[in-house]
């Protein structure tokens, strides 16, 4: 007893010793702000012992949300914070400056059903879009589903997911901040009422309305798994219809085995997409005949190590696969025998397949061309019938509709033109605006251009950089980069009024295209992922270092930003490369690479990651995770960790607990700061005024943390 009580004397000193410590040192951010030491934070170590390889884990209770203490470091850390924005002389503008930029009309790509136009709207002065329709092409909006009318929480938003066959009926999800659970709400455009159903609060993966309008189909998935369900209209949810999930054919469904359903345009088949993990390594195809009561789902693809995706037009399926073409290739598949035997429709090329549609008759392919996007269209035999022309460099959705339609919708836009929505006749090839949002931003003023720079092993890397036209490069401006580099993801130019606020403000905005993202195919992601992951963070570095080298800005000057895989670029970053970068916003980052499997939907990540449970694994882990790589007397930039309690993906635990290390083992005396918003969370949902105040936070910090001490702006 003794021994017990000296041991549990022993570590509560060395505790309390450790929480004096972090008091002494004074914390200076620029432009004058002063701060005192951070808040106490009691280590407790807990000791890991992988495959012999012991690691220990100062801050372990603070994986635990719900306990008294970890929601007291929450209160205090947020406090804190509130500490250094209330001392920005700048932030008031950065608000003041978002209004413009973000409080404006936006709209969401359409839905047709005959003459009947469906689609989200929001309008100036509103925190969230509702749903609409509009009878014609020239006809009146008219509001049918408003969130304000049913909650009085501005945070509560709506997204439509589907409409009706004859477009009486809608579908859409609620969802409460920015959680990924939902739920599914139903409104009959007829009658102006919504039906009693409502299906309960899950992760839904896809609603769709059965042929005769009486129903939906719905993926929903749980710790266990995915399931497909049938709703009937004034049912219950718990007597809905088990129609697909668990096991098939004999090989088991698990937890990281995600699917999608989907009806095709004609009514007749019931497809189920299969993704084994996130990204899937593995996609399997199944399809059911609707035409045929009780039939059971036949395979159209299975139990081959390639992606998949299928659209069934005209009596024919066409698939989208990397199957023996890592840049992709479009094929006519035949249900029952393999993919060689299908005939090729688009074969692969230099450029990779983003992806693909067919409306009316004609075959839409975006491809990216070092990045860029380029649509060409084709008969579904093949032949080159035309092309889609977008104006400069920019990213473009895929034509959206259906192969029973004569007009397809897309989206335009990039860093410095804001999104445009454009309808097509796929008859003709006329071009009209359909909608475009409209902000003080003059995009003739601006420039965006693309660069190549060399990686550490001598790979080839793109970036865009944007900025004002004629800004001097003398290496004192500041400098904004973000980046991802993960999961197959292409990162184009897309809009986003905080990057439109840094430009306007003088700064230069720069994406690397790293490895890890899809924007070259399949090798290009392979060569970021898993025991390559470095690369991920090498070709970032490198990004720093030629932006640097080319005078766009200097290590004072140079800030970075990134979120969920990008958060965990950004832990890289710091961590690695301290010296480059002056400050940093970690959003709903991973962090703790040894853990993240067991946490929220950490382990359908494994397919990307890998796990520390495997010991191959666990050794390229070790070397790069952030939270394991924090080295005590480092002097690392100012840092600003920004996550939510509503992020049902990423754990906030990950920021947490970084946030508390670097706390006591940085001696730059830069202020490293967290902030764990109530509401916020991983999926968009947030309202208008949210989005306006979390925005300016990060502004806010980067642009003061970039600047010098008697300069604001």
């Amino acid at each position: 007893m003794r021994l017990s009580f000296s041991l549990a004397l022993v570590l509560a000193l060395a505790g309390v010793a450790g929480a004096h410590a972090q008091q002494t040192q004074q914390i200076h951010g620029r432009d004058g702000i002063s701060l005192p030491p951070y808040p106490v934070v009691q280590k407790n170590p807990v000791t890991d012992n992988y495959f012999g390889t012991k690691v220990t884990d100062d801050y372990r209770w603070l994986e635990d949300a719900r306990s008294p203490q970890t929601q007291k470091f929450i209160a205090d850390e947020n406090a804190y914070t509130q500490r250094y924005m209330n001392q920005a002389r700048i932030r008031p503008q950065i608000v003041s400056d978002l209004e413009p930029l973000e409080d404006v009309a936006h709209w969401t790509i359409p839905i047709q059903r005959g003459d009947d136009y469906f689609f989200e709207k929001r309008l100036a002065g509103e925190d969230q879009a509702a749903i609409y329709m509009r009878h014609g092409w020239t006809g009146k909006d008219k509001r049918l589903v408003d969130p304000a009318q049913f909650s009085r929480d501005p945070n509560t938003s709506v997204n439509l997911v589907d409409v009706s066959r004859d477009g009486s009926m809608i579908a859409y999800l609620v969802r409460e901040g920015g959680a990924d659970q939902t739920t599914v709400r139903f409104y009959d455009v007829k009658t102006g009422k919504a039906p009693f159903d409502v299906l309960p609060s899950s992760i839904y993966y896809s609603v769709d309305f059965t042929p005769d309008g009486k129903g939906v189909f719905y993926t929903r998935t749980n710790a266990q798994g995915t399931l497909l369900f049938e709703h009937l209209f004034g049912t219950r949810a718990n007597r809905d219809t088990l129609l697909f999930g668990h096991e098939f054919r004999g090989e088991e469904l698990g937890p990281n085995d995600l699917f999608f359903a989907n009806v095709t345009d004609d009514y007749r088949y019931l497809v189920v997409q299969i993704d084994r993990g996130v990204p899937a390594r593995r996609v399997d195809i199944v399809y059911r005949d609707l035409t045929r009561p009780n039939s059971y789902f036949e395979v159209l693809t299975w139990g081959i190590d390639s992606r998949f995706s299928a659209i069934y037009a005209h009596g024919a399926w066409y698939v989208k696969t990397d199957y023996k073409a890592p840049n992709g290739c479009i094929l006519k598949a035949y249900p029952g025998i393999m993919p060689e035997a299908w005939d090729t429709v688009v074969p692969q090329g230099p450029d990779v397949i983003d992806d693909f549609s067919i409306v009316g008759d004609k075959l839409y392919v975006n491809r990216l061309h070092d990045v860029k996007t380029e649509t060409a269209v084709y008969t579904l035999t093949g032949k080159p019938a035309g092309s889609i022309a977008y104006d400069g460099i920019g990213s473009a959705s895929v034509l959206s509709g259906r192969t029973t339609d004569r007009y397809g919708f897309y989206r335009f836009e990039s860093f410095i033109v804001p999104p445009e929505i454009y309808r097509v006749d796929t008859l003709t090839g006329k071009r009209e605006l359909f909608a475009q949002v409209k902000v003080p931003f003059d995009s003739s003023q601006y420039e965006l251009k693309q660069v190549f720079y060399s990686s550490k092993d001598g790979t080839r890397i793109p970036m865009f950089i944007a900025g004002k036209k004629g800004l001097k490069q003398d290496g004192t401006e500041r400098l904004l980069m973000t980046g991802y580099g993960g999961f197959n993801v292409s990162e184009t130019p897309e809009w986003n009024p905080a990057w439109a606020w840094w430009i306007k403000q003088g700064g230069w905005f720069a994406l690397p295209n790293l490895r890890g993202g899809g924007e070259y195919g399949e090798k290009w992601h392979e060569a970021g992922m898993f025991q390559h992951k470095q690369n991920v963070f090498d070709d970032f570095s490198a990004a720093a270092e030629y932006l640097i080298k080319n005078k766009y800005t200097s290590p004072q000057h140079f800030a970075i930003t990134g979120r969920s895989n990008g958060g965990l670029l950004m832990g890289a970053a710091m961590t690695q490369r301290p010296g480059l970068f002056s400050a940093v916003v970690c959003g709903y980052p991973l962090l703790d690479m040894l853990r993240y499997q067991n946490f929220e939907q950490g382990s359908h990540w494994i397919t990307e990651y890998g796990s520390s449970g495997e010991q191959q694994q666990f050794n390229y882990l070790l070397k790069y995770s952030p939270y394991q790589n924090v080295h005590k007397g480092t002097a690392y930039p100012a840092v600003l960790f920004f996550t939510g309690a509503s992020d049902t993906r990423v754990a906030p635990l990950h920021a947490r607990k970084m946030a508390a290390l670097m706390q006591a083992d940085s001696s730059s005396g830069r202020p490293i700061l967290l902030h764990e918003s109530l509401i916020g969370g991983h999926s968009s949902g947030v309202g208008v005024e949210q989005d306006i105040q979390d925005n300016a936070d990060q502004l806010t910090f980067l642009w003061t943390e970039t600047g010098s001490p008697s300069r604001s702006r």
